[in-house]
């Protein structure tokens, strides 16, 4: 493959647009080169001289000290969250939160708590609405808002709307076949509650033939939609299955010992909108409000009608970290969605996006916000050029804090040899890819790295990748530390 070894500066645009800062005398000693070049002889023996590589290291000005088919386009897999996260973040700003609401037309009577009129719920495809287990607005506090406004009783159907367009969700149609069922790929759309999964456990009986008992179940009233056809045998031994309906709803069948474990279910939600209506159910039972002739859900064309009562998410870049720490492929479709305004339309959008930071070089063509499709392209050096420029836009500084730290998340095998801190980046992979991308802190500056794979051995891949972060990364720095130094930013991301 065609490398590159000295320093090059990328395009004599790019020196007015950085101009002079410390990171311009950034370099790699003798020492540093000699040693990847013996790296990538290692990586292409491990990965058996099959598959494509593709690398760039530069500074945060643009030149590029190494690199490795710096122009080859490849499959970026979940490395493309980060064009989704910086595209959103330029929409809608680092404070910017979405909500849930329940908004009616109609008028309050007093005496009863009835509401007279129509009501909705206006659902923003918030990915942390209602989860188990993590933090995000429930459905649970929006029922108890509604009672505080004096509602005490609703009627009719569920009807469901959504500020950016029918509120429906569906399985994205550029995503593998394969993919569908699997919780990493749930449907995708403002229709989203417990990331668009269910959970469920289910103990025993309390005698041989009685069926299992619910231990727990999230969303709150998604038991609802099981249809029971499982029973408690004698023993220890028996075996329960869920198997999805074509209504949207499960049957449990099999059967458990009377004297086995709980067993616990995970399973994706192929009908969001029936899990929201058993969830809406629930909640609003436990706010003490009747809900009278219910039904639904139906989809309705969205207005300007009155909020009765609402609860927001936290803000974008809080949420934009936990999407990238966790690698969460259906944070980052809704993160397109609220910066796009559409499905249909936020990945082109979010090409362009990326060329314009990037300029005439850059080598990109996205089809979804996640990456988790193999139709996605970009090319290594488009990656570092855009890593190293989005952040000299005017409030994102810090957009590096966005990303992972290693020793957390996607980056928790990333601990040996280098302090917590030293490196921000993002992880991608599928059967076929094995990417990394991000900055690394050191004293003379921050290195910006763009490592891609694309082939069938992406663990040899991805451990060739996890030991050249830890050569450059020996003796860095806390990147946070550095970006202040370098950088002179001063607003810093959430954490959470």
């Amino acid at each position: 493959m065609p490398r590159s070894l000295l320093g090059t500066l990328v395009g004599a645009f790019l020196c007015g647009a950085f101009g002079s800062s410390p990171a311009a005398a950034q370099t790699l000693a003798s020492a540093e080169r000699v040693a990847l070049d013996a790296w990538y002889r290692s990586a292409t023996e491990r990965t058996g001289g099959h598959g494509q590589w593709g690398v760039a290291i530069g500074t945060m000005d643009g030149r590029i000290l190494w690199s490795v088919s710096p122009e080859l386009a490849l499959i970026p897999a979940s490395t493309a969250k980060l064009f989704t996260t910086g595209f959103t973040r330029a929409r809608v700003g680092g404070d910017s939160r979405l909500t849930t609401r329940v908004v009616g037309d109609g008028v309050l009577d007093s005496a009863t708590g009835r509401w007279q009129g129509k009501w909705a719920l206006e659902l923003g495809g918030d990915p942390t609405l209602d989860r188990t287990g993590r933090s995000g607005p429930t459905l649970r506090e929006l029922a108890r808002r509604l009672r505080d406004r004096g509602v005490r009783q609703l009627q009719g159907p569920l009807a469901l709307m959504s500020p950016t367009g029918p509120a429906t969700s569906s399985y994205p149609t550029v995503w593998a076949a394969d993919f569908e069922g699997q919780l990493y790929a749930p449907p995708i759309g403002p229709v989203t509650l417990h990331e668009n999964t269910i959970s469920l456990t289910y103990r025993p009986g309390r005698d041989t033939g009685a069926p299992p008992t619910l231990v727990s179940a999230y969303p709150d009233g998604v038991e609802r939609l099981v249809r029971m056809e499982a029973a408690t045998v004698s023993g220890s031994g028996g075996r329960l299955r869920l198997r999805p309906n074509a209504d949207g709803g499960w049957t449990l069948s099999g059967t458990i010992g009377l004297f086995r474990r709980p067993v616990g279910f995970s399973a994706v939600a192929y009908e969001p909108s029936r899990v929201l209506a058993v969830a809406w159910a629930a909640a609003l039972e436990r706010a003490g409000i009747q809900w009278v002739a219910p039904g639904g859900p139906v989809v309705i064309a969205g207005g300007a009608p009155l909020v009765l009562a609402q609860v927001e998410s936290a803000t974008f870049d809080s949420m934009a970290t936990e999407v990238n720490r966790r690698s969460l492929n259906i944070g980052a479709e809704l993160m397109l969605q609220w910066g796009a305004g559409s499905q249909t339309t936020g990945p082109a959008l979010v090409t362009d996006h990326v060329r314009r930071v990037v300029g005439p070089s850059a080598r990109v063509s996205l089809v979804d916000g996640s990456g988790l499709s193999e139709l996605n392209r970009i090319s290594p050096l488009t990656q570092v050029l855009y890593l190293a420029r989005y952040p000299q836009l005017a409030g994102n500084q810090q957009f590096p804090l966005l990303l992972p730290a290693n020793g957390t998340g996607t980056l928790r095998r990333l601990r040996q040899g280098m302090t917590r801190g030293v490196v921000h980046a993002k992880t991608g992979t599928l059967d076929d890819a094995a990417t990394l991308a991000g900055y690394l802190g050191r004293s003379d500056g921050i290195l910006v790295l763009s490592l891609m794979y694309n082939g069938r051995r992406i663990h040899q891949a991805r451990a060739a990748e996890w030991e050249l972060f830890r050569l450059l990364g020996a003796e860095g720095v806390d990147l946070r530390g550095a970006l202040e130094t370098h950088m002179g930013g001063t607003s810093t991301p959430s954490d959470q």
